[in-house]
């Protein structure tokens, strides 16, 4: 038997220890404590399946960072990456390259409204970074909204705009940015008891926030549209509208950010389709191209596009649309467009997860509540489900979710996980089959929970 990569399950172990050893030796891992560190060390991967250093298989339901929409090792995508390695390895971002110059047309038709201008990134983190200094410069104000409950990435200003705790060590309230409570009615901050109530008072809350800061003085308001590590909280209907009547009306720039809810995740192109709604500026990466290669960017109206027709954007990146990453944004979007995978993830989704999960819910005490699109849910843990305490606390983990996680991954199923949160989000690819068994492997690691539930 051999794994995906050609490898016997020994030449695997043997590799996967030394790939281990040197990483504990040599490796700075992203948030996180390095002494008591123990990463799970991953050598092959498959469709929704990745292989553990010990050569079990794990149903890969976490699609990493959600960024693997079309799964491990697309085919159509690895060849296009190896025949643009074999054309045009790299070039700089002032020369024209096909391979750019694709998938900024492909982009551009996916994108909701007039957003057909696209500036290149290496990934989400920067894309936030551009579409705030594009709004400043536009409006020549400066203060940015963000919610509560959001994460934006790891970069300076986009650090500063997330509203979880990551946001902490490196806020010192100097980068002009202003958090606001956005919608969740399971938790809601307004006393609202209806989706209807929760979107009438969150706007007003927002509207509020706005002119107590000063309209003159707000270069945008961003948003994830669904948001996603906060917790996969699905805006009530009217809600994104709302952001958007009240963006024009003081003259403000809306930012959608799509980076981990774009491409397929929620069942359309982009999660902000949902609503009807169309933004004037738009982040993207992760799905993309399924991280192939690292990827990212704006998406830009008009207006904000004419800001520098005659002026100089003083921004950009050596790899800007690198051509490997944007050959493997072309065929990632032709696959998914030919192979049907966001029609599969909004199936899956309405037909498979979210009933399984819901059914799960109405079994397992520990479960506060589901929500999702797609093949994008929150699993919500509770200790009560009366008074809703979480099973971990907003900014930590518990005993309780460790031993959850760890039964999960025993079992064969590879979970995200943020807080008290289980997230079930797979390749967009999954199967029937493969979303029941991982559903079934759930079951399973909820009854751990359920020991710590009244």
């Amino acid at each position: 038997m051999t794994l995906p990569n050609g490898l016997t399950p020994e030449a695997a172990r043997e590799k996967a220890a030394r790939a281990y050893e040197l990483d504990r030796k040599h490796v700075f891992h992203s948030w996180s404590a390095q002494k008591s560190l123990d990463p799970m060390v991953i050598t092959a991967a498959q469709g929704c399946y990745v292989w553990d250093g010990e050569g079990n298989r794990l149903l890969d339901f976490s699609s990493q960072m959600v960024n693997t929409n079309i799964g491990h090792q697309h085919p159509k995508v690895v060849a296009a990456i190896q025949e643009q390695a074999a054309t045009l390895c790299t070039i700089g971002p002032p020369y024209v390259n096909d391979a750019r110059s694709e998938a900024a047309r492909l982009i551009a038709e996916l994108t909701p409204g007039e957003l057909n201008r696209i500036f290149f990134t290496n990934g989400g983190a920067d894309a936030v970074e551009h579409a705030v200094r594009m709004a400043r410069l536009h409006t020549g104000r400066y203060k940015v909204l963000a919610r509560y409950r959001s994460y934006h990435g790891g970069t300076e200003t986009a650090v500063n705009l997330t509203g979880d705790p990551r946001r902490w060590p490196n806020d010192h309230g100097n980068a002009g940015v202003v958090h606001f409570f956005g919608p969740f009615l399971y938790r809601s901050q307004f006393h609202a008891t209806t989706e209807a109530e929760e979107t009438e008072r969150a706007l007003q809350h927002l509207e509020q926030t706005i002119a107590f800061e000063g309209p003159s003085t707000i270069a945008a308001v961003i948003l994830e549209s669904v948001p996603g590590t906060a917790g996969i909280m699905v805006p009530p209907p009217g809600y994104l509208a709302g952001v958007r009547e009240l963006c024009d009306k003081y003259g403000i720039v809306f930012i959608a950010d799509e980076v981990m809810a774009g491409f397929g995740r929620t069942g359309e192109w982009f999660a902000i389709d949902h609503f009807d709604v169309a933004p004037d500026l738009l982040t993207f990466a992760k799905g993309v191209n399924s991280g192939y290669v690292p990827l990212g960017g704006v998406a830009i109206a008009p207006h904000i596009a004419a800001t520098f027709d005659d002026r100089a954007y003083p921004g950009g990146l050596t790899y800007s649309g690198h051509p490997l990453a944007t050959a493997a944004a072309v065929a990632t979007i032709t696959a998914m467009r030919e192979e049907g995978i966001v029609e599969n993830a909004a199936d899956m989704g309405e037909r498979v997860i979210g009933p399984g999960l819901r059914e799960l819910a109405e079994r397992h005490p520990s479960v506060g509540e589901v929500r999702g699109l797609g093949v994008f849910w929150a699993v919500e843990l509770v200790r009560d489900r009366a008074t809703r305490e979480p099973l971990a606390p907003y900014g930590g983990t518990s005993p309780a979710m460790n031993e959850t996680v760890a039964a999960a991954r025993a079992a064969g199923l590879l979970l995200f996980v943020n807080f008290n949160r289980l997230h079930v989000v797979p390749p967009c690819t999954i199967s029937e089959a493969e979303a029941k068994e991982g559903l079934a492997i759930l079951d399973q690691a909820l009854t751990v929970a359920d020991a710590h539930a009244v």
